[in-house]
C-alpha cells in the first residue's frame, strides 16, 4: 500500500515538474525566434514567425492540456499560414482573389482549436466553427468572384439588420419573459 502511495507520489511530482518545464520551453524557443529574427535578413523570415509562434502554442496546449493556449494557436497559424499564401504561391491572383486565399487560410487556422482541443478534452468545443464557418464562406466568394462578389457585397448591408433584428427579439422576449 505504502508503495503504491509512493509511485503515486512520484507520478504527480514528475508531472509536476514537467509542466513547469513547459512554459519556459515555449519562452526559450519564442525568444530564439525573435533573436533569430534579428540577425536573419529575410522577407520569409517574417513570414514564417506567425506560423511558428501559433505551432509553439499549439504545441505547448497540448503538452500541458491548457485549451486557453490552443486559441491563439490555431489564430496565429491561420494568420501566417495566410500571409505566406499570399505572398509566396497566390501572390499574382487578382486583390480579391488574394484576400479569398486569405480568409480560408484563416478560417482553416480556426479549424485547428477544436481539432487540437479534442486531444485534450473530451467536451466539444463548436464555438471555433462559427468563426470558421463565416470566413470560409467569405473566402470562397471572394476566390469565386462574379455573383458570389455581388451577393457578398448585399449581406455587407444586411448584417447589421440582422443584428438589429436579434436584439430587439431579445429585447422583447425578455420583457414577455419577466410578465
Amino acid at each position: 500500500m505504502n508503495d503504491q502511495i509512493q509511485n503515486d507520489k512520484s507520478l504527480e511530482t514528475r508531472k509536476a515538474s514537467a509542466s513547469a518545464i513547459v512554459p519556459g520551453l515555449a519562452l526559450v524557443l519564442i525568444g530564439l525566434l525573435i533573436f533569430a529574427g534579428q540577425f536573419i535578413k529575410s522577407d520569409w523570415m517574417g513570414l514564417l514567425f506567425l506560423p511558428a509562434l501559433g505551432v509553439i502554442f499549439l504545441v505547448w496546449g497540448t503538452i500541458s492540456k491548457k485549451v486557453g493556449l490552443i486559441i491563439p494557436g490555431g489564430i496565429l497559424s491561420g494568420i501566417g499560414a495566410g500571409a505566406i499564401l499570399v505572398e509566396g504561391p497566390f501572390a499574382n491572383l487578382p486583390g480579391e482573389a488574394t484576400a479569398g486565399v486569405f480568409m480560408v487560410a484563416f478560417a482553416a487556422g480556426w479549424l485547428l482549436i477544436p481539432l487540437f482541443a479534442a486531444m485534450i478534452d473530451r467536451k466539444f468545443h463548436w464555438w471555433p466553427l462559427i468563426p470558421a464557418v463565416f470566413m470560409a464562406i467569405i473566402g470562397a466568394a471572394l476566390l469565386a468572384g462574379g455573383a458570389a462578389l455581388q451577393v457578398l457585397e448585399m449581406a455587407n448591408y444586411l448584417w447589421p439588420v440582422v443584428l438589429i433584428a436579434i436584439g430587439l427579439y431579445l429585447i422583447l422576449w425578455r420583457k414577455g419573459v419577466q410578465r
